[in-house]
């Protein structure tokens, strides 16, 4: 018998706890990435705009969005990890390590944490430990997701549960601040924004007013971009036959779309340094237009640094509905049936 070249990629009886994998396609990134990021999300944060004001800082250029980075790395890992998923599920201990500029090539690697086969029998999730390193061996990125995959065959006998056990929020004193970083000459005008970190308190809720309305061809283009070819953003005939109807528009796509939005009110909010929690509470489609509110959770001082501190901030992201009335969890620890994203990370802003 003649041996399949193709691969039609694992299912959940696949996977192995330990078990390892090195994923294909490394992609350099160039200035074109740059510009699509901010075509595709309306991204308008200075230090990835401008050369001159990144290197007012003590950076060589522009670095590119902490999102895109966060792109281009999952991409990489689902062909291995979740092109069979229902869902993607979760994240935790996720850190931003050096920038990535305009001319890095990115790869990943990822390690199964764990695995839990649901009640059903017909899917299970799926812990993976994954790191993007640069064309020196560098970190860029290091990360726990859960995602939810389907099962080949529902009476595939499996391992006993493993559930992974991550740490509820990146302490501060592990967040990566870029070595050549100085904010002596940050430009407050040309950021956007005069607020600093010692404006903001715990508590505080910030409205970031405006919507924008998810279009198919714009997830699909990210999808490409990024080459994430998870069938249930990429495959409008298979997602006919899912609970949907339709294909998901892909979670990451709504991060950054949360984290655009955000610049009205954390237009400061320089870089993304970690992700201490976050889940895609809800489906997103083509069409639903996404709306953000950010609550600062808390506020922590760098050692060593008295430029820039960090702030924790959780940022609810809701569909067709306007967020002034703060949607979230309700008494009864249900999500307000808008909401798609929940992010609970860390910022890092001038002091």
């Amino acid at each position: 018998m003649t041996k399949s070249k193709t691969s039609t990629g694992n299912f959940f009886e696949d996977f192995k706890v330990g078990q390892e994998f090195k994923h294909a396609t490394p992609r350099t990134l160039t200035e074109a990435d740059a510009a699509l990021n901010i075509a595709l999300y309306g991204s308008r944060f200075a230090i990835n705009s401008s050369d001159e004001f990144a290197r007012a800082l003590g950076m060589p250029r522009a670095p590119l969005d902490d999102l895109l980075v966060f792109h281009v790395v999952i991409g990489k890992t689902v062909p291995d990890i979740s092109l069979n998923a229902v869902a993607n599920l979760g994240y935790a201990e996720f850190r931003w390590g050096v920038p990535v500029y305009p001319g890095d090539t990115l790869s990943s690697q990822s390690t199964v944490l764990g695995l839990r086969e649901n009640s059903n029998r017909s899917s299970g999730v799926v812990w993976v430990r994954s790191t993007g390193v640069n064309q020196n061996g560098e970190m860029v990125l290091d990360y726990v997701r859960w995602v939810m995959v389907h099962k080949r065959d529902p009476q595939a006998a499996v391992a006993a549960p493993v559930l992974p056990k991550t740490a509820a929020a990146v302490a501060p004193a592990d967040l990566i601040v870029p070595a050549d970083l100085k904010l002596a000459d940050y430009d407050m005008a040309a950021a956007g924004s005069s607020d600093r970190w010692d404006d903001y308190q715990p508590g505080e809720r910030i409205d970031h007013v405006s919507g924008i309305t998810l279009e198919d061809s714009d997830h699909m283009f990210s999808t490409r971009l990024y080459q994430n070819t998870a069938r249930v953003h990429f495959d409008a005939f298979a997602g006919k036959d899912t609970r949907f109807g339709r294909r998901l528009a892909y979670g990451g796509h709504i991060i950054s779309l949360a984290r655009a939005l955000s610049f009205n009110g954390l237009a400061n909010g320089f870089r993304m340094a970690a992700i201490n929690a976050g889940s895609h509470v809800g489906p997103t489609f083509g069409g639903d237009t996404i709306y953000a509110w950010s609550e600062i959770l808390e506020k922590a001082p760098l050692t060593g640094r008295d430029d820039t501190g960090a702030l924790r901030v959780r940022t609810i992201a809701a569909k067709d509905c306007p967020c002034d009335s703060w949607p979230g969890k309700g008494a009864d620890g249900k999500y307000h049936p808008a909401v798609v994203l929940d992010l609970d990370y860390w910022l890092l802003i001038p002091r």
